[in-house]
């Protein structure tokens, strides 16, 4: 009941947010309201015109005021550009964490509540100012007692049950959205916002982003490309992780790259190198890569290397969408449009029934004008709205699970503008996909499996003439078993047909029986077709009871 009456404050709060950002439209628009669409007549707010800012903006700007979980679902469903139009699309691109941060002291607080001991006793030094803030956590800069400079992050105060409470909102919209929109089977709400709902719950866990951040930096151990910071173990809880302290310019920061010097091609490629490295060879890519949380060493500006902080989303492909989106760049890449539209029907992201030729030709007309020019001049954003307009010719069903890759892809897209609009993306990442194809599907993928298949097999290759020998005997009882079977299904066969031939003489016997009673007791008033009573009435009967004793079942 409490949880009810605060769903209720808390859908009319929000209905309050749209009022006050101009949004009114959309709340008249929701299946209760609509009834009273015309109440807006009367309201004097809207005898004037004060809507001269685009409604992206306003809706932008109130989602911001809804509060941190808005934010990010904002922030995710601007990646599918299928369901809004491209204004909306766009301005919700630039959701931000602006979150104002609490106060240092309740930071304190909670750190010493997860350690069980005074600040002191962890940090030399404790900045009682946050570095940053967001929606989930904030940081504080920090020294340990060994000399390391550290961050320290926090989670903030309160925010799980706000969540909680948020996303029951959502819930509620998905569930309406799914029943009565006509999109909703194929665009599966519910389960966008139930995959939103792990990825937040995720964040709340810092030993879950510790693990995520140890995890991304042994993938990229012994690389270049990528550096992470090392995470002090000891001092990370559920609420609160210490990391090492990194020291960059910041992604955005063009200007102070130019001044450094920094290669902007370089830094470009290889941050697309990043992206496929993380989403093909690893299958582990970071979710959250808005400006941000990505930073440069510029300490050789020849070689500039990324810096990445803030492991709290994370991505991941199961193999058999891993296998068909590597499939499904490769065929783009290779211009073969034909494989794209059978890759969609094997994987099931498409209904079975799909006319491969007319996919294909779809496919061709969106991707075609985009080949051989630079990222400058092509929006990654634009190809994924018109795929997925596309794909609603076809019923194409949304992957939930690739909602993440999308969000990264487009943030990749934005990066590579600012730093390099001449990239092609294509010339970039199509000879990784080709190596990484090769490593899969290659000599050295089979002698690489074949290693890792080998102490597998040194166990059980003593014992294979044994196993070989139970699996025959299996076999061979398996064939007895099936044999009775069959005959104890035929004798089941033969009892069922004779039971209703039983069932019927039985029945016919009966009838009979009980039409001698009745033209018996008739007493002379039978009509006079049927002679004297008493003797048809022995006949009958007497027939009766023969057919009856025939149907008894005999012991053969």
């Amino acid at each position: 009941m409490i949880r009810r009456a605060r769903l209720l404050l808390r859908l009319a709060q929000i209905n309050i947010v749209l009022l006050r950002h101009g949004l009114d439209e959309v709340l008249f628009a929701t299946r209760w309201f609509r009834p009273f669409r015309f109440l807006r007549v009367f309201m004097p707010w809207t005898w004037f015109e004060r809507r001269q800012r685009p409604r992206g903006e306003r809706i932008r700007t109130a989602l911001e005021d809804l509060g941190p979980i808005f934010v990010k679902f904002g922030q995710i469903i601007s990646t599918r550009r299928d369901l809004l139009p491209p204004d909306i699309a766009a301005e919700l691109a630039r959701l931000q964490d602006r979150v104002p941060p609490f106060p240092g002291e309740e930071a304190r607080a909670i750190i010493e509540a997860e350690y069980q001991q005074p600040v002191d006793a962890w940090f030399a030094h404790f900045d009682i100012e946050p570095m940053a803030s967001a929606s989930i956590a904030q940081v504080h800069a920090a020294r340990l007692h060994d000399g390391h400079d550290v961050v320290v992050k926090v989670v903030r105060p309160g925010i799980e049950q706000a969540i909680t409470r948020d996303l029951g909102v959502l819930y509620l919209f998905a569930r309406l959205a799914q029943r009565y929109w006509s999109e909703g089977f194929r665009l599966r709400p519910v389960e966008v916002i139930r995959e939103f709902d792990n990825t937040l719950h995720d964040e709340l866990d810092l030993m879950r982003e510790a693990a995520n951040a140890t995890q991304l930096k042994r993938n990229f151990r012994d690389s270049d490309l990528l550096y992470v910071p090392e995470v002090h173990w000891s001092g990370t809880h559920r609420r609160v992780m210490v990391m090492e302290r990194i020291h960059g310019l910041q992604i955005s920061d063009i200007e102070g790259l130019h001044r450094a010097g920094v290669d902007m091609k370089v830094l470009a490629e290889r941050g697309t190198e990043i992206f496929f490295t993380q989403v093909f060879r690893d299958s582990f890519f970071h979710a959250d890569m808005h400006p941000g949380n990505v930073f440069v060493d510029v300490r050789d500006p020849a070689n500039p290397r990324y810096v990445a902080v803030d492991f709290g989303i994370m991505g991941s492909l199961n193999p058999v969408d891993h296998r068909y989106l590597a499939d499904n760049f490769m065929a783009f890449f290779n211009r073969d449009y034909r494989r794209v539209a059978e890759l969609h029907v094997e994987s099931g992201w498409v209904p079975a029934d799909t006319r491969i030729d007319e996919f294909e030709s779809a496919m061709r007309t969106v991707c075609e004008p985009i080949f051989e020019r630079p990222l400058g001049e092509i929006s990654l954003g634009a190809l994924l709205m018109r795929l997925f307009q596309t794909g609603r010719r076809f019923d194409m069903e949304i992957q939930p699970q690739l909602v993440l890759l999308q969000k990264t892809l487009l943030a990749i897209e934005g990066l590579g503008r600012q730093l390099y609009p001449e990239l092609d993306l294509w010339d970039t990442g199509k000879p990784y996909l080709e190596r990484w194809m090769r490593d899969q599907v290659g000599p050295g993928a089979f002698l690489k499996k074949a290693r890792q298949e080998l102490p597998h097999m040194a166990e059980t290759l003593p014992t294979l003439p044994r196993r070989i020998d139970e699996a025959l005997g299996e076999v061979g009882r398996s064939r007895a078993q099936l044999v009775e079977q069959q005959h104890q299904l035929t004798a089941m066969r033969r009892e069922i047909r004779q039971s209703g031939r039983r069932s019927f003489a039985t029945g016919v016997g009966a009838a009979l029986v009980v039409s001698a009673f009745i033209v018996a007791a008739l007493d002379g008033r039978s009509p006079t077709m049927l002679g004297e009573a008493p003797l048809v009435s022995w006949i009958v009967g007497s027939l009766g009871v023969v057919i009856w004793i025939a149907a008894w079942p005999r012991n053969d």
